[in-house]
């Protein structure tokens, strides 16, 4: 049976493809369609194994269950670490910013992944995020300091003075990334180098 062109003369199957593709950050439209054309183009070389690599994902991955990490095991390999079990837990909003901060290689503790920021506007509480998790895991890990590696924007702020507050009186020391991050930035977005200086120059809130 042949199947039914779509508005635009690709078969709904890839159309659907396309539409899926679109969905992602960075891709319209047009780059969806780009996109779907270098890998129909390269099926065997490129489309396939991409295709068995993302259903393995799909499979297998999901949240460490301790600080939030992408991982394929209940515990990621950062927590598993005992070499990485030094008394710090460097905060972060979200997982690319845990990737961020590893690419840069200058943090050799844990992390723990928010999953986002306090947020008025979109009706996000403390309770929203991972925020109890992170008070637990201070006595249990005997953590010495917290850096708040937030993004420097208002809701970034807000949530790392609120988590400032949060663990007064726990005895660990909090402090935040100093200079190197610029106002507004994220750090999904930053070199290197740019997070490696701000680590250092850290600051206590």
């Amino acid at each position: 049976m042949t199947r039914t062109p779509s508005h635009d003369g690709a078969p709904r199957d890839i159309e659907a493809l396309i539409e899926i593709m679109a969905r992602l950050p960075g891709l319209g439209p047009r780059s969806a369609r780009r996109a779907v054309l270098h890998l129909i183009d390269r099926r065997g070389t490129l489309m396939a194994p991409l295709a068995a690599t993302m259903a393995k994902v799909a499979e297998t991955a999901r949240a460490c269950f301790n600080c939030g990490n992408i991982s394929t095991a209940d515990l990621c390999p950062i927590c598993a670490d005992e070499a990485r079990a030094q008394g710090q837990i460097c905060v972060v909003e979200d997982v690319a910013d845990l990737w961020a901060m590893e690419r840069g290689g200058a943090f050799a503790g844990r992390y723990h992944v928010l999953g986002g920021t306090l947020s008025a506007l979109d009706d996000i509480g403390p309770e929203d995020l991972h925020i109890p998790r992170l008070v637990d895991r201070i006595a249990g890990e005997h953590v010495r300091e917290v850096i708040l590696a937030l993004n420097a924007t208002v809701d970034g702020q807000t949530t790392a003075h609120y988590i400032a507050d949060a663990l007064e009186g726990t005895g660990v020391s909090v402090t935040s990334l100093a200079q190197g991050v610029p106002i507004g930035g994220e750090l999904d977005y930053l070199d290197d180098g740019t997070i490696s200086a701000a680590l250092k120059a850290r600051k206590a809130l």
